[in-house]
């Protein structure tokens, strides 16, 4: 259920970004036809016409200005941070290297959030911002690989495995947008509305009602890790993959 909150928002922040940067795209573009337009006519734009033309390209709703969208990435990143910490206290208690894992993806992901807001407030490039994306990028499809590896069937699991690919796809745009610094802002901002649909609030909303839900260890698995523990052996060892009757005793998700 934390998953769900997190790519609730997650859903949210990327929607908005992939409007943000439409709308200062669009707005640069109209803003350099009329300074293009005043040149070729022979003119050079005064201080209060620069003012008026800015303010005529930044007219669209799709404008959003750089610190208003940053409150929304910080609160998604604080989000994640929350759900991050907890994952990990809970899962060091318990020796539960799933629950460790899955906090270091999502801080992976959160970082990012805090980092776009920061640099709003900084007026940083973004170029190295760009690097970090880069290196988020190659880390899902691994992360992706290994989820549906391990899904058996799982239909959030699939769902999930499938969006890190997806997400290493957009990570590898943001990169090639900020370091790379090739053109393609609309592109890369029409993408993240996608992707934050069908990735993150569709998935989200899914599993907040109960439509889906990950393999999860039941009361019974509980009492067979603590007795394999006690034992000498490693937690988890008594759990398995159930049959397609039983659903009642699984591992933990390799994500979750």
């Amino acid at each position: 259920m934390l998953l769900g909150v997190v790519l609730l928002y997650v859903g949210a922040v990327l929607a908005v970004n992939g409007i943000w940067l439409i709308g200062q795209a669009t707005a640069a573009t109209r803003l350099s036809r009329v300074t293009a337009a005043e040149a070729a006519e022979g003119h050079e734009l005064a201080g209060e016409q620069v003012v008026a033309a800015t303010r005529r390209s930044q007219a669209s709703p799709l404008f959003i200005q750089n610190r208003e969208v940053a409150v929304l990435n910080l609160f998604t990143g604080f989000i994640g941070i929350v759900v991050s910490v907890t994952l990990v206290v809970q899962g060091n208690k318990i020796g539960d290297l799933s629950s460790i894992r899955a906090a270091g993806l999502i801080l992976l992901f959160a970082f990012t959030y805090i980092w776009v807001a920061f640099n709003q407030f900084l007026g940083a490039g973004g170029r190295a911002f760009g690097w970090y994306c880069l290196f988020v990028a190659i880390t899902a499809i691994p992360a992706g690989v290994y989820t549906l590896q391990s899904a058996h069937g799982n239909t959030a699991l699939i769902w999930l495995g499938i969006n890190w690919f997806a997400w290493a796809v957009l990570w590898a745009m943001f990169w090639a947008l900020l370091a790379l610094e090739l053109p393609i802002a609309r592109i890369a901002g029409a993408l993240a509305i996608i992707e934050g649909i069908g990735t993150s609030w569709a998935l989200a909303i899914a599993i907040l009602e109960g439509k889906l839900a990950f393999l999860s260890a039941g009361p019974s698995c509980w009492r067979s890790s603590v007795s394999a523990a006690r034992q000498g052996r490693p937690p988890g060892t008594g759990w398995h993959w159930p049959s397609r009757r039983n659903r009642t005793c699984s591992r933990s998700p390799p994500f979750w």
